[in-house]
């Protein structure tokens, strides 16, 4: 079939739909609500057999949804409507949900559905939830209500009659109100749910010093106390604030926007705050656990071994990787190199690998261009230790979404192993950018050079099988996103175990030493940054009108695009 894609974002979900639904052979299109284009217009123009909505901050016209099949996903099980559904499932602590298609009409969410599907809600972010179970669940209501669509003979089951047996809950917006977390009265766990349910958008507005700020995800600390609603220590950029009986780690903020002011937008906290930050203590985590496997709290990246096997995890808010962010897991990633394994995984978290350079911190930077090149380099100083490991196998365990240098971090690995379900952007394109950390290298020898120009030209997600498909990744665990890290650990343990995996290695030095001799690492990096350095350090290059634009959520520029 044609599908039209409206989303008010081509967000995650959207991707992934994208991908699946291309996958399946039907051709989508997609259209931004709000870009300019008349939604009616569009649909005679692209006469699509039926519009999906994965993710629409806006009604749908009736000159459209009357003459057309048009099919919302609704983040919530059937009879639950309103726009804040997931965010007051995480701040109530519901533990069954579930994820509805329903087709559109005049009253929003209150349309006959065509499919739903539960789900669990583990103790995670919306925006983790969002991207994995809640995904889960769309996909496959999404892919059982087109096929019904597809086969002329479903009638979708309205939401009122006889038939209906769910009860109808219309619930209203979670407004800040509602959100506001009393410092010196609540506990940790209702603290950790409130900014669990705010942790991409909206944040919870509070008051920090003499400013107004919104507070972006929250992990609980089981150590370290205070006054409650004092910050108290600093880790990795995040910043430490006491409750009532405990204290949680807050690794973003966001200024509240003045009126009639510029956009704001999420920073790591210690960077948001700046100078307005007092004198903290800076609680460093060790890499490792203690002999008795306590660690002391939150940390943004670890390391533990099993036998043979190291893990190097790491986790960092919407995978975008700051200068400072790179260095330390560099850092980290050479500590495990000294360790005594065959066998080295990284990643195998249950939410983003990696999404490459951090934007946001680019655009906030006094030079943009200066901080863009500290920070691709890091990136790249990062993936070339990667790519020259030879005394091991090193697998990159990709257990959510990963785009631009995340995916070449990636694939500077012996092996990439995916959860079915993870979306890859493996392209520079939509930023402006040509690209660094070695793409040029390690993405023709993965997929050839025709395909690795197909990918960074038409600039599409790209599903975990069908990454698999064409070689991209080379292993799909079909799991759960909370079963991804143990399933992985499993498989490192078997690669370990067997007797090929020392001839492996010996291979792979050998090859290096033959590829080098071809065309050594450097010049591809060379090559690369030159490029970059044009493009970061001009002032007319798409690149900055593109960050300052996807970074304050702004429309792209018309043309812009065209130009890159």
């Amino acid at each position: 079939m044609r599908i039209l894609l409206l989303a008010s974002a081509f967000n995650s979900l959207s991707q992934r739909l994208h991908a699946e639904l291309r996958d399946r052979r039907h051709t989508v299109d997609v259209l931004i609500a709000g870009d300019g284009e008349d939604l009616g217009e569009s649909v005679r123009r692209l006469q699509p057999d039926l519009l999906l909505a994965p993710m629409l901050r806006t009604a749908i016209p009736e000159d459209v949804w009357s003459t057309l099949t048009c099919l919302v996903v609704h983040p919530g099980p059937p009879g639950d409507r309103g726009p804040s559904s997931l965010d007051r499932a995480v701040q109530e602590g519901v533990a069954e949900w579930g994820v509805t298609v329903l087709q559109a009409e005049a009253e929003m969410d209150a349309g006959p559905v065509w499919a739903h599907e539960p789900c669990r809600l583990a103790e995670r972010g919306k925006s983790d939830l969002y991207r994995n179970e809640v995904a889960d669940a769309a996909v496959r209501a999404v892919l059982l209500a087109v096929e019904r669509f597809a086969s002329g003979a479903y009638a979708p089951q309205p939401q009122h009659g006889p038939s209906w047996r769910e009860p109808v809950r219309v619930r209203p917006f979670l407004r800040q109100a509602e959100r506001l977390i009393d410092w010196a009265a609540d506990p940790t766990a209702t603290v950790l749910r409130k900014l669990r349910a705010a942790d991409s958008q909206p944040g919870v507005l509070d008051v920090l010093g003499d400013g107004d700020w919104y507070l972006h995800g929250g992990h609980p600390e089981p150590l370290l106390r205070g006054r409650p609603g004092d910050l108290i220590a600093t880790r990795a950029g995040a910043v430490c604030r006491a409750t009532s009986d405990g204290a949680v780690w807050i690794p973003e903020l966001r200024r509240r926007r003045a009126p009639g002011g510029p956009a704001t937008f999420r920073l790591p906290a210690v960077t948001a705050l700046g100078a307005l930050l007092p004198p903290l203590p800076e609680v460093v985590a060790p890499l490792m656990a203690d002999e008795g496997g306590q660690r002391p709290g939150w940390a943004d990246i670890e390391y533990r071994e099993e036998g043979p096997v190291g893990f190097l995890c790491f986790s960092f808010p919407g995978g975008a990787m700051a200068t400072d962010h790179c260095r330390r897991l560099l850092e980290a990633y050479r500590f495990a190199l000294r360790r005594p394994t065959s066998v080295l995984v990284l990643g195998g978290g249950r939410d983003f690998f990696s999404n490459g350079i951090h934007l946001n911190v680019i655009e906030a930077a006094p030079d943009p261009a200066d901080e863009s090149w500290a920070n691709i380099t890091a990136m790249d100083d990062l993936v070339g230790e990667v790519l020259t490991t030879t005394d091991r196998l090193v697998v990159a365990a990709v257990g959510g979404n990963a785009a631009a240098g995340g995916v070449m971090l990636a694939l500077a690995a012996d092996e990439v192993w995916c959860r079915r379900g993870s979306v890859l952007n493996p392209h520079y394109r939509l930023m402006g950018l040509y690209g660094s950390e070695y793409w040029t290298y390690s993405l023709p020898r993965r997929v050839g050079a025709a395909r690795a120009a197909r990918l960074t030209m038409q600039a599409l997600p790209v599903s975990a099988e069908a990454a698999e498909r064409i070689g991209l990744v080379d292993r799909v665990l079909d799991c759960g996103p909370g079963e991804f890290g143990p399933g992985a650990a499993r498989l490192a343990g078997l690669l370990a175990a067997s007797p090929t995996t020392q001839r492996r290695i010996a291979a792979k030095k050998a090859a290096r030493e033959a590829d080098e001799l071809v065309k050594p690492l450097d010049a591809y990096r060379e090559e690369e940054l030159a490029v970059m350095h044009r493009q970061f350090f001009t002032p007319e290059s798409p690149y900055h009108a593109l960050r300052a634009a996807f970074v304050r959520k702004r429309p792209v520029p018309a043309g812009l695009l065209a130009t890159t």
